[in-house]
C-alpha cells in the first residue's frame, strides 16, 4: 500500500467490489497529455472533458466510455487552469491572462475579465463552478517564492456585469477546490504545504468564515526520491466530494487518491498507475464513474519508463456516486 500510516486503507467502503489496487484501473484511450487538469462529466453531452495545462489544450472524449469513443482536442492560445460548463452552452475557461467565455467547442474566446496578477509570473489554477452558478479559480504562483496565490469567485449570474471577488489568500499553488453537498463548507488546498483548509459557507451571501485544517498530511522526506517513492504519501492537488460528503484528492508524487470523511478523518489510499495523479472527478450516467487526470510533464525518463501510462486519465468504478458538476451562470 502507498502512503504513510495514516493513509492506510480502513475499510468503510468498497469500490466496485474491486481490490484496492492499481490493477483495478482502465485506461481512456488516447488520452495521455502532459499534465492533465480540471476533469468533469457534461451530462447533457454524455462527455467527459479535461485540461491539458502545458499543452494548452481542452480535450474530451463523448459517448459511452466503454465504447472507447474518441479523443477530440481544442489548442488554447495561452496555458488554461481550469474550466466548468455553461447553462447556456459552452464552456467558461481560466487562462493565464484571465476568464474567458466560448460559446462553443473551438469557438472564440471573449474574455470577460483580465486576470489582476502579474501574468509573467502566475496564473489560474484549480477551480470550478457551485451550484449558484458562480465560477471559482485559485491562482499559482509559478517561483513558489511566497504564498501570493488567491481564490476568486466569478460573478456573472443572470446577466449581470461580471465581479471578480478575492475570497481567500495565503497559498502558494491553489488546489483542491470542492464544495460539500450540503453546500455548507468550503475545501480549498495549497499543495506545498500539504494542507487542505476548510470554511464554514454562506452560499446564498457567498461568505466565507471560521477558516481551519481540514487535513495536513505528511510532508516529503528528505532525500525522497520518486525511483524510490515509499515513504511519502504525496501532496493534495485537485479535489472531489461525493454524494456522502466524503473528500478525494489526488495525491501529487504519491501515485494514490487519499479519501477523507466529512471531518477529515483518512478513510483509504487508492493506488493509481501514474506517480502524478492530478484531480479526481465522478461521471457516467448515473456518477459511479470514478476518474483521475495525471501527468508527466517535467517527470524522469526512469519514472516514466517505470508508469508509462503517465499522463493519461483513468477511471474505475464504485459503489456510490459523486455530485453532478455545476454549470456556468450568464
Amino acid at each position: 500500500m502507498f502512503g504513510p500510516p495514516e493513509l492506510r486503507f480502513r475499510r468503510a467502503f468498497f469500490l466496485g467490489g474491486a481490490r484496492n489496487n492499481r490493477g483495478m484501473w482502465q485506461t481512456l484511450p488516447s488520452s495521455q497529455c502532459e499534465l492533465g487538469e480540471s476533469p468533469f462529466w457534461h451530462p447533457q453531452e454524455r462527455a467527459l472533458y479535461w485540461l491539458d495545462i502545458p499543452g494548452r489544450a481542452v480535450l474530451r472524449t463523448r459517448g459511452d466510455i466503454a465504447q472507447q469513443p474518441a479523443v477530440e482536442r481544442w489548442p488554447l492560445p495561452t496555458e488554461p487552469g481550469c474550466m466548468a460548463p455553461a447553462r447556456r452552452g459552452g464552456l467558461v475557461i481560466a487562462l493565464r491572462d484571465g476568464i474567458f467565455r466560448a460559446r462553443e467547442w473551438g469557438g472564440d474566446l471573449q474574455c470577460i475579465l483580465a486576470a489582476e496578477h502579474d501574468v509573467r509570473t502566475m496564473r489560474f489554477n484549480d477551480g470550478k463552478c457551485d451550484r449558484q452558478g458562480r465560477f471559482w479559480a485559485g491562482s499559482i504562483n509559478e517561483a513558489k517564492d511566497k504564498a501570493s496565490a488567491r481564490l476568486y469567485c466569478l460573478d456573472a449570474r443572470g446577466g449581470r456585469a461580471p465581479q471578480l471577488a478575492a475570497m481567500a489568500q495565503d497559498a502558494t499553488t491553489a488546489n483542491g477546490l470542492a464544495f460539500s453537498p450540503d453546500a455548507r463548507t468550503l475545501y480549498w488546498a495549497d499543495t506545498p504545504s500539504h494542507a487542505v483548509r476548510a470554511w464554514d459557507w454562506e452560499p446564498q451571501a457567498n461568505v466565507l468564515s471560521n477558516v481551519r485544517v481540514f487535513h495536513r498530511f505528511a510532508g516529503k522526506p528528505g532525500g525522497w526520491s520518486a525511483q524510490r517513492p515509499e515513504g511519502y504519501g504525496g501532496r493534495p492537488d485537485g479535489g472531489s466530494v461525493d454524494a456522502q460528503g466524503r473528500y478525494w484528492v489526488a495525491m501529487y508524487e504519491g501515485a494514490q487518491l487519499s479519501c477523507l470523511d466529512a471531518d477529515g478523518a483518512p478513510l483509504q489510499a487508492l493506488p493509481v498507475p501514474a506517480q502524478c495523479p492530478t484531480m479526481p472527478c465522478f461521471g457516467g450516467d448515473d456518477l459511479r464513474t470514478l476518474f483521475v487526470t495525471t501527468a508527466r510533464h517535467g517527470r524522469s525518463g526512469a519514472e516514466l519508463a517505470r508508469l508509462p501510462l503517465s499522463g493519461s486519465v483513468f477511471h474505475t468504478r464504485v459503489d456510490s456516486p459523486g455530485l453532478p458538476v455545476n454549470f456556468f451562470d450568464d
